[in-house]
């Protein structure tokens, strides 16, 4: 099997063209035709997930972000960008990122496996993309039946495994319609207060945005990692169901740059 051949499959799930025109999805490092020994999926590619990959027998990285976003000049070292992509390259390790196209599909989806945490039932694209069916950004679904505020938040904490999330003032009122967007969310909190969304779960709104809730939504930030970090098993399963008897690893690092005191 060929590099080629496991990025066909993840593009028959999210092809490129629906990445956006800012991001850097595809084949970073490496080539197409290289033989794979074996593959690691993971949400963020780092020195320390080169280093396990080559642990592990793998010479291909599939990623959710892309190490590669905003261009290289140059590649002596200077930071953490650079020392991961000449790691690859003396290893032998390719680096593939399916960033915005898994962000952008419904089915198979980054926010699908968020709904699909939170119990989301009847999910729908929160804001279609124009002629493509089930293609677009965010999501929004219905909870089987009406919850607490105070719950609801319980359940994220729950479900995304964190202790830790910024909301919105306390509207006193009942969530059952719950909008979602993986990583950073806040340019679509108007499409979630139109999907009458009782809350938007989403991350790195800034200060002021919060404002913008404007009481008629609960804004329930929970971190970059944290909404995302299901997409490394959702990775590990597109790729498996096609080569069952295939070497694929999920990553045992967390890369979460974040902590809390």
């Amino acid at each position: 099997m060929l590099v080629k051949d496991v990025i066909q499959v993840l593009e028959q799930v999210a092809p490129s063209y629906l990445q956006e025109t800012y991001d850097n999805s595809g084949l970073l490092v490496g080539t197409f035709d290289t033989e794979v020994t074996g593959i690691l999926c993971c949400l963020d590619s780092t020195e320390a997930v080169v280093e396990e990959a080559v642990r592990k027998g793998c010479n291909l990285i599939v990623a959710h972000h892309p190490i590669i976003f905003r261009g290289l000049k140059r590649l002596n070292g200077a930071n953490y960008v650079e020392r991961t992509v000449i790691k690859a390259i003396r290893a032998g390790v390719a680096i593939y990122a399916i960033h915005t196209n898994l962000d952008n599909v419904h089915r198979q989806g980054v926010n699908a496996k968020i709904a699909e945490k939170l119990g989301l039932q009847r999910t729908r694209v929160l804001v279609p993309r124009t002629g493509l069916e089930g293609i677009g950004a965010g999501l929004w679904g219905e909870l089987d039946h009406p919850m607490a505020e105070t719950d609801f938040l319980q359940l994220l904490k729950n479900q995304l495994h964190t202790n830790y999330i910024r909301h919105t003032a306390l509207l006193g009122k009942p969530i059952q319609r719950v909008a979602v967007c993986g990583g950073s969310g806040s340019f679509l909190l108007t499409a979630a207060r139109q999907s009458s969304a009782d809350a938007f779960v989403t991350a790195d709104f800034k200060y002021h945005e919060f404002f913008d809730a404007d009481s008629q939504i609960l804004i329930a930030d929970v971190g970059h990692y944290e909404s995302e970090q299901f997409t490394i098993q959702l990775l590990h399963d597109i790729i498996r169901e096609k080569f069952p008897t295939f070497a694929v690893h999920c990553t045992d690092l967390n890369t979460n740059p974040v902590f809390y005191a």
